[in-house]
């Protein structure tokens, strides 16, 4: 391709809106534009990356007996309904009517769609394990869209449906794509991507894993233990807390004006956080009102509570909400709570905590020295749900080494999931066994943003000039810079690499545009080809051309008749 002929304008000044190195790169080197809030047209140099991060992996979902198939974007509401999540994922899909007043969704996940398709296709567990995967576009209305392609509303993804007539064949099946994607993600370049324990989220299932690329701008918190044999999402992180021993003390009223905070109570009573109890009210997706108690320090994981009260959505309680349930905002407690009333749920910091100060359920009062086994009855405590909702910090104990977790910040690049039989049960999608009996079908799923990838490796492959193409996906795999291209020996030399090149099916972007160098160079590192080739009248003058690569500024003269050869093979070692 002559960059005199290529779409896509270099842009100067970085997006006002831009969040991340992606996203400022990828509109100024010409490779997306922005159409509207999260929707982004591909130009050709982002459409040739995409479609090699695709190539790799119809590569390797191929590699693992998977079979390519191409759903349609637009579905009948029926099949949401049929699985009952046309009522509980929120407005993030987008639900309308056809001409013919029927519901209708842009799918955001086809995990329905591909079960209705299993019910005709696969009815033997002869025929099994079977896996069918595609990539097509997807649509989630997304209400914060951010980052350039990280996070958008219209997206590619390449998602795959495993199906098994038992838990050991899907178990089995889960390992091979894990390694399967552990080949793609390194493949495509990403230089740290670590697969965490994660949350099922909307999607369910027992077992899941999210694949994240380690990025300053990521919007995942992942905690690591330093030797990396433990890594977990925050929303399913844990961390075995150490706890005070110490003897119970008479539990206390004080009086505390104006401390309805944490903050402010532990400020007046001259105590850390830790030796205080924290309330927090929501109310679940029924409406009902639901009390949780952890120790002050600590801030309640809505994830880990929505899993354990299976509500897919809780908001915050209002205070009349509180005062109807008999407590007191600010201060309330459970003492003197019907708990029979009430939702409870309680973090083991709360109950294994001794001497905490808590609410009074009165306003400007709290109580000292509250033991959870010692001041509620046992007919309280049978009401009361105690459970890991702790969300865990930096530094907090890794459940397995026993040292300091980190914290870092993660792309989620790529997911898988045991789904078990929660759609195929819904839908009724079930084979014949052995014995001729039905039985519904055990699953697996596994997804892959291309676009988010796409942006990832930028994020970790960047410099202050541009992004730095790996060489499995770059847009060209040799960049030919002709300075003062109207010179009859440039142009002669140049015209005959880019053709060499071309013939021996070597990806070339060659800028014949016959600008001043600090230009064509400041394109160059926006374009971000690995190989870059500079031709001029001063390297000619010795019989060579000036080769550097993009990741690195040194560069070296070779001779223009070993520069083919050397190409050629910088390019078979990389590919």
């Amino acid at each position: 391709m002559r960059l005199s002929q290529l779409i896509g304008q270099r842009i100067k000044e970085a997006p006002r809106d831009a969040q991340s190195a992606s996203h400022v790169f990828l509109i100024r080197g010409g490779y997306c534009r922005p159409v509207s809030t999260g929707i982004y047209t591909l130009l050709p140099l982002g459409q040739r990356i995409c479609a090699k991060i695709e190539g790799i992996i119809r590569e390797e979902m191929n590699r693992i007996d998977g079979q390519e198939i191409l759903m349609p974007v637009v579905l009948p509401a029926e099949l949401w309904e049929e699985s009952g999540r046309y009522q509980t994922v929120g407005p993030e899909l987008l639900r309308f009517k056809d001409r013919n007043d029927k519901a209708m969704l842009l799918a955001m996940t086809h995990e329905e769609a591909v079960c209705h398709l299993a019910r005709t296709e696969l009815n033997s567990y002869k025929q099994l394990p079977a896996m069918l995967y595609q990539i097509q576009t997807k649509y989630r209305d997304e209400a914060r869209p951010r980052a350039g392609l990280i996070r958008v509303r219209e997206f590619t993804m390449k998602d795959g449906y495993s199906f098994h007539a038992s838990q050991e064949c899907l178990e089995a099946y889960y390992a091979r794509c894990h390694e399967a994607y552990e080949r793609i993600f390194r493949r495509v370049g990403l230089t740290e991507c670590m697969a965490i324990e994660s949350d099922s989220g909307m999607i369910g299932g027992a077992v899941s894993h999210e694949f994240m690329a380690i990025a300053d701008c990521g919007e995942d918190t992942v905690f690591a233990s330093p030797d990396g044999s433990y890594k977990a999402n925050r929303e399913c992180a844990v961390s075995p807390l150490a706890y005070a021993i110490e003897e119970p003390l008479p539990l206390e009223k004080v009086h505390t004006p104006g401390t309805k905070s944490i903050e402010d109570v532990a400020a007046f009573l001259g105590i850390e956080p830790a030796r205080t109890g924290k309330a927090v009210f929501y109310t679940d997706n029924q409406g009902k009102l639901v009390f949780v108690c952890i120790r002050g320090d600590i801030e309640v994981n809505e994830a880990k509570l929505k899993k354990i009260l299976q509500s897919p959505q809780l908001t915050f309680a209002t205070d009349a909400e509180i005062q109807a349930a008999g407590a007191e905002p600010g201060y309330a407690s459970l003492l003197a709570i019907d708990c029979a009333k009430v939702r409870v749920v309680v973090d083991q910091s709360f109950v294994q905590s001794p001497n905490l100060v808590v609410g009074a359920n009165e306003a400007d009062y709290h109580m000292r020295n509250f033991n959870f086994a010692r001041d509620l009855d046992a007919a309280a405590r049978d009401l009361i749900r105690v459970a890991d909702i702790a969300t865990v910090r930096e530094g907090d104990p890794c459940p397995v080494t026993g040292q300091p977790l980190r914290m870092l910040k993660g792309i989620e690049v790529g997911n898988i999931f045991q789904l078990g039989t929660k759609y195929s049960t819904a839908m009724s999608c079930t084979y014949l066994d052995q014995d001729g009996k039905a039985k519904p079908f055990i699953m697996g799923c596994y997804g892959i943003g291309v676009g988010r990838t796409m942006a990832s490796v930028v994020e970790q492959n960047h410099d202050e000039y541009g992004p730095v193409w790996p060489l499995s996906i770059a847009p060209y795999q040799v960049h030919i810079c002709a300075l003062n291209i109207k010179q009859d020996d440039v142009r002669q030399a140049s015209e005959k690499l880019y053709a060499d090149l071309q013939a021996a099916g070597i990806e070339v972007l060659f800028d014949d545009r016959g600008e001043k160098a600090g230009f064509m160079f400041n394109d160059a590192d926006l374009i971000g080809i690995p190989l870059r080739v500079v031709i001029s009248p001063k390297t000619l003058e010795e019989g060579k051309v000036e080769f550097k690569y993009r990741r690195g500024r040194d560069k070296e003269m070779i001779g223009l008749d070993r520069i083919f050869s050397f190409l050629v093979e910088e390019v078979a070692k990389g590919r």
